[in-house]
This record gives structure tokens, sequence and C-alpha cells, in this order.
């Protein structure tokens, strides 16, 4: 079943992952030896109970029955989760990671999710019909099997061997044949169950274990020289990376701040970056008037990455995002900034703000929190949470009641409806209601973008607010490369037209960069120990040496420039030639002063979160 599996993959993803016919017996026969080692962990329950069955009770004809019924079972369940593979595979480009354990800590969400984008019953009546064909097919052979005895001396000795099997099979990870450079070969030798078993065992990570370090004060000496011109360090220190930022007298001043995170949003879905088939013409019309920032590019590939980059300015340590981990609250964050400048803070959410953990981490961390809960009489829900149009005409009402308060509001909006299902209300011209698929989401988050914008201008807090617009993430992670830096592409906008001149910003900025880069924009003074800069106003080799930080499953990246540091488990390291404008890269000779760098600024980052000193 997982070596059929391996070859649909193969024929489907193989060609857009540059992976030919020439790599194919390898990937057959490392993939052969995966599934050997996945049997010997599926096959031991069957052994053990065999093995301590009665041998009169074994051969009874209710028992053979039964053992069929557990064939059967076994069968449906391979056939079941070689399509789950097939899906996941398609929309995520890897076997399960990191990403499918996040999804089974949330069952509702997911499994609702699932109902509603798939013919499930179709498919399951499929498995259903398939899995009894094989098994009529095997029921002669399980009669013959159970027909002569078998003394509990010999199933004894099988069990041993079974057992036996196990060391070396438990030495064995799913990767441990890796031969290729390119990511979806690896993908496609990989057995989906052992990649699922390893994403659990390695959802939170210790990072001196796991990764490449460096003495501790070395870490910190690198950190804080990549980190020195942004900023004045306030205490020598090491491991203090606060930084004072004078006031700029040139700043726009104390006006609202509304950050718009647009729910995968991927740069290439927009007419911006030469998206021929206008998806996005509120955004395309914006850009136009807005500040806008050609080579923005995201942290990670989910939403919590996202969110952890803009709001802390924080990088994408491996493997999980620091929303969802414990001891995130009280940490140095946007909001805690802004709130010192008299400002009122929150976080307003489509969904239900428990998913991810977005609550506990948002409120937790001085935020106040608005979210589904807030908004009883929704035009259209679906399982991800209200429409994108009804989440912004929530969050008009609620700025109007922040208005009447008379102090500036900073605010982090959550869109969720570019998602699957891709289900929207009825009645929007161009868009299906259900049906329309990726698409019809870009069209929709668009719509609803522009009309909340539109809306706005008749507010009377309108003409005194920022809008920053991006995206949390793209849609899918594509390319043979271990991180595919073109599918971190995302739009960044900056838009106030009675105070920012439209124009375009050509400097490489990441996600952890827009918190510094709109603070300096609006010249407000401020202390924190942020890893991002503003890049509005940096110069010289602080702007052009300022690395983006990305995250992959357990991979963590850090480009300068056009070159690419790639870290991973096991303490490996790897250097790339990024190339600007094919996309590609190409793998160059160790460098380890870029390798000590990319694990300075990891580790510190680690470091600091995990002792609790990012304040």
């Amino acid at each position: 079943m997982s070596a059929l599996l391996r070859l649909v993959l193969w024929k489907v993803f193989g060609p857009t992952g540059e992976v030919g016919w020439v790599a194919l017996p390898a990937i057959l026969l490392v993939g052969f030896f995966n599934d050997l080692v996945v049997l010997v962990f599926l096959n031991l329950p069957a052994s053990i109970y065999l093995g301590v069955m009665p041998d009169r009770l074994a051969r009874s004809r209710r028992h053979q029955r039964l053992f069929a019924f557990i064939v059967y079972l076994s069968l449906f369940g391979l056939i079941y989760l070689a399509q789950v593979e097939f899906f996941f595979f398609d929309e995520f480009n890897a076997r399960f990671n990191l990403v499918a354990v996040d999804y089974l800590i949330y069952p509702r969400e997911v499994l609702i999710n699932i109902w509603e984008s798939y013919p499930i019953l179709r498919f399951l009546l499929i498995d259903g019909i398939l899995a009894m064909l094989l098994t009529c097919k095997l029921w002669p052979q399980i009669r013959s099997a159970f027909s002569k005895p078998c003394s509990r001396r010999r199933r004894m000795v099988v069990i041993a061997c079974h057992l036996t099997l196990l060391l070396p099979a438990l030495w064995f990870s799913t990767d441990s044949l890796d031969f290729s450079t390119n990511r979806v070969t690896k993908e496609l030798t990989h057995n989906g169950i052992s990649s699922l078993f390893k994403a659990f065992h390695t959802n939170q990570l210790n990072y001196d274990v796991y990764y490449r370090t460096l003495p501790k004060e070395q870490a910190f000496v690198l950190t804080r020289t990549q980190l020195k011109g942004d900023g004045k360090f306030v205490d020598d220190k090491l491991d203090n990376l606060n930084r004072r930022h004078p006031g700029r007298g040139d700043g726009l001043g104390l006006l609202n701040v509304v950050v718009v995170v647009e729910e995968s949003l991927s740069g290439s879905f927009t007419g911006l970056f030469g998206n021929p088939d206008r998806l996005t013409p509120n955004i395309d019309r914006l850009a136009r008037k807005s500040l806008f920032f050609t080579r923005a590019y995201a942290s990670g590939t989910r939403t919590v990455r996202g969110l952890e980059a803009i709001s802390c300015s924080f990088p994408p340590i491996p493997s999980e995002a620091i929303v969802k981990r414990p001891g995130s609250e009280n940490i140095a964050n946007w909001g805690k900034v802004m709130k010192q400048h008299g400002y009122q803070v929150s976080f307003l959410y489509g969904g239900y703000g428990t998913f991810d953990n977005m609550n506990h981490f948002f409120s937790s961390n001085g935020f106040a929190i608005s979210d589904r809960t807030d908004i009883p009489n929704p035009s259209f829900a679906n399982i991800w949470g209200v429409a994108d149009g009804d989440l912004f005409n929530h969050a008009l009402d609620y700025f109007d009641q922040q208005a009447k308060k008379n102090k500036p509001f900073f605010s982090i909006i959550m869109s969720t409806s570019n998602h699957r299902p891709y289900t929207f209300p009825n009645g929007i011209p161009g868009i299906p209601a259900k049906g329309g698929g990726r698409g019809a989401g870009v069209r929709y988050a668009d719509y609803a973008l522009g009309h909340f914008l539109q809306k706005a201008k008749n507010h009377s807090w309108f003409d005194n607010t920022l809008f920053v617009i991006v995206a949390d993430h793209c849609a899918r992670l594509r390319g043979r490369a271990d991180v595919p830096i073109a599918n971190y592409h995302i739009p960044l906008l900056f838009y106030a037209p009675k105070h920012l001149e439209a124009g375009q910003v050509d400097a490489p900025i990441g996600q952890i960069d827009i918190a510094p880069t709109v603070l300096g924009l609006l010249g407000l003074d401020y202390t924190a120990p942020f890893y991002g800069i503003d890049v509005l106003h940096q110069q010289g080799d602080l702007l052009q040496q300022h690395p983006l930080l990305l995250n992959h499953n357990h991979d963590v990246a850090m480009l300068v420039d056009d070159r690419m540091v790639v870290l991973g488990l096991h303490k490996t390291a790897a250097l790339y030639q990024y190339d600007w404008v094919t996309n590609t890269q190409r793998k160059l000779a160790d460098d380890p002063q870029l390798f000590d760098l990319a694990a300075a600024i990891y580790q510190s980052a680690y470091e600091l979160f995990t002792f609790r000193h990012y304040r």
C-alpha cells in the first residue's frame, strides 16, 4: 500500500519538485526499507496477540472470523490513511509533519474542516468496499493458517525474533537513509506513519540538544554585534538584548495602528507580483496608494508563526511557535510598547481564539481579546470562523468604541476566510458560495478587505490611522529546496493616505521587522529586545546584512543577501546561494562564519525565551 502511494505521489508531485525517472529506483528502494521498519511496529501487536492466544481458541471458527474482521479494519485503515496522505501532500508538499500534529491537537476544527472540504462519505464507502474485497481474497489463507496446531514454544520463537527486530528499528528514523538534497525526493522516500510519530516526538525540541550551538557567551556576542546600530544597548550584559530607540522628530506621531493579517495570502496570488487572474483588484489598487514593500517574507508556514513574528519581533525557533509554548506569558511584544505610549491594545479574531492558544497568548501579553464569541449574529460562518466581512464589520464597531475614549488604539486583526473548505456568503459577484476553491478564497479575502477600508473612510478615526496589510504565511509550500524562499513571499502595505506618501521599498523585510519599522515610522521612543530592525531608517551594512529568518517543519534558516544557511536536526548546517530573479538555489561550500551567526541568533532566542529573559 505504501509503495503504491509512493508511486502515485511521485507521478503527481514529482515533476513540480524536479524529481525525475533517474531518482525513482533509489526512492522506491529506500522507501521500501522505511516501510519495512514501520511494519515491525505495526505488526507487533498482532505478533503478541497471536503468541499468547491459546491454540485451541485461536483455531476456533469464531476466532477466525474475529481475526478476519481485524484484518478488514487494518486494510480499511491503511487505504484511508493513504488517501489522507495524498491530500496532505497535495496541500503541504510533504509527509505528515508538525502541521499534522498541530491539527490533531485541535480535532474539532480539523475534522469538521475535512468533512466540509472533501466527499468523505464517498471515500469511506469506496475504502470499505476495497477492504472487503481484499479481506475476502485473504479469507482462504486466514482459514488455512489457523487450521493446523501451532505450539506455544514455536510462537514464542517468532515473538522473540520480532522483539529482536525492534532494536535496530528503534535506531532508525524516517529520514535516516536520506540520500538527496532535493526536499521532495526526501519526502517521497519517507513513510507517513513514521513521519507522524517523529513529528509528535519532536513537537517541542530542546535546541541545545538537536541543533548547532556555540558557547553561550559567543552566541550572545555575535547576536549583539548583529543588532548593533539598531538602537543603543541598555547595558553590557550579554543576555540582555534590550535597546533604547529614541523618538524621531520626523515621525507620524500617535496614529492609530491597525494590522490586518490575511490568512494564507501568498504574494503570487496578487497582481502586484504578476498574477494575471485579477484575484486581488483591491489590494493591487491599494498598493498604488501605500508604502509597498516588494520583498516582504513570512517567518514560517503556520498562522502562529506569523503572529509570533509580527507581535513579538521574535525569530521562528524550532519547532513550535512560542504562541503555543508554555512560558509565553508577559514577554516583550509590540503591544506592550504601544501601551507605554497610551494606546489601547487588542487582538481581534474571526474564529474561536482557543485554537492554537491564541487567546491565552495575547491576553497574557496585555492584549484585549475579541473573537468569534463576540460576534453573535454573523451573516455567514464555517468551522474556522465568521466570514471576513463579518469580522471587519465587528472591527469597525470595536474601533468606534475605542475612539470614544480619546486614546489611540493598536489592534491586530486575524482573518480566517481564505482557508478550506472555501465557503463564503451568498450573492457576491464572481465568488461562488462553495466549490470555488483557493481562487474564490483569495477573491473573497480581497473583496472583504476592500469593503472594510472603504467603510472605514466614513469613521472619525480613519484619517488618523495607519493600516498595515500583511499575510500570515503563503498558501502552499512548493519546491525542491529544504526552505523554498519563493513560497515565503508575501504582500506588505502601509496605508495612511492622510499621512504617508505612496512609494515602493525594495529592501528585504521579514515579519519580525514590521513592529520596529512601524515604531520608527511613528517616531516613538521605546526600549525592547526585538530581533527585527527598522528597515526604513537603516542604511549601510546593518540593512545590507540584516538577515531574513525562516522556519519550515524542523529546519530553520537565515538568508543574508543571496546566501542562505539552513540549520537542521542532528546539528546539521548547509549553505545555499539564492537567485532572487529565478528563485533557484544552489549549494555552496560551508561557511563557518555564517553558520555561527545563524546558530547564534536561534540559540540566543531559544535561551532568552526558555529562561524567561525575553522581557
